[in-house]
């Protein structure tokens, strides 16, 4: 039985959602019915859901996505993972940290030259995220996600590219998130011909 772990964006990145349907809630409600009856069983990390139950708000739709989704956080304290993930983590997370002391230097010698310094710091501001943030694990929810996952050797269900690059380099299953409707409706396919 297949088991997938799901991230937010799964239900908030419209890349995604839109493939089950044009709005959220009934996105959402597709993805309960293909779930229900593709035989898999499905998980999300508490953590995630509190963060994805802030974004939407789809009333009692909740109890039955409960029903479908298992929701439970990583065993943090039993759980091993490969001490090189971390050292690449650490070297990661120094190397962005290099990065963006450069970009605030940068900024900071064009100031004295800069008539708009709003737009400056606005510069400064999108390029120094994008040098901390993309493509990295940078929150606990991602964390546990990936934890999460890793315990259940589960099928990692997100688009957050961070969380899949360091989902891959543990070994973790993914698949494109834009096909999993599709996967789903292929796993009824096949539970429906095995009943045959």
């Amino acid at each position: 039985m297949e088991k997938f772990v799901l991230d937010t964006s799964v239900f908030t990145n419209p890349d995604i959602y839109k493939t089950f349907e044009e709005d959220q809630p009934g996105a959402i409600e597709n993805f309960i019915h293909l779930a229900l009856n593709s035989g898999a069983e499905f998980y999300m990390p508490t953590s995630i859901y509190d963060e994805l139950r802030k974004i939407l708000d789809i009333g009692e739709l909740w109890a039955e996505f409960e029903m479908v989704v298992k929701i439970r956080s990583p065993r943090r304290f039993k759980l091993t993972i490969p001490a090189d993930f971390l050292y690449e983590l650490i070297d990661e997370i120094r190397y962005r940290i290099n990065k963006g002391l450069r970009i605030a230097e940068e900024h900071t010698r064009e100031a004295s030259a800069c008539d708009d310094v709003g737009k400056l710091i606005n510069k400064l501001r999108e390029k120094y995220r994008e040098a901390l943030r993309q493509g990295i694990i940078d929150s606990k929810e991602d964390v546990d996600v990936l934890l999460l996952a890793y315990e259940l050797d589960g099928i990692l269900v997100s688009a957050d590219e961070g969380l899949r690059k360091w989902a891959d380099k543990i070994g973790i299953k993914q698949i494109e998130p834009r096909f999993f409707r599709k996967i789903l409706e292929s796993l009824i396919r096949h539970r429906t011909t095995k009943a045959d």
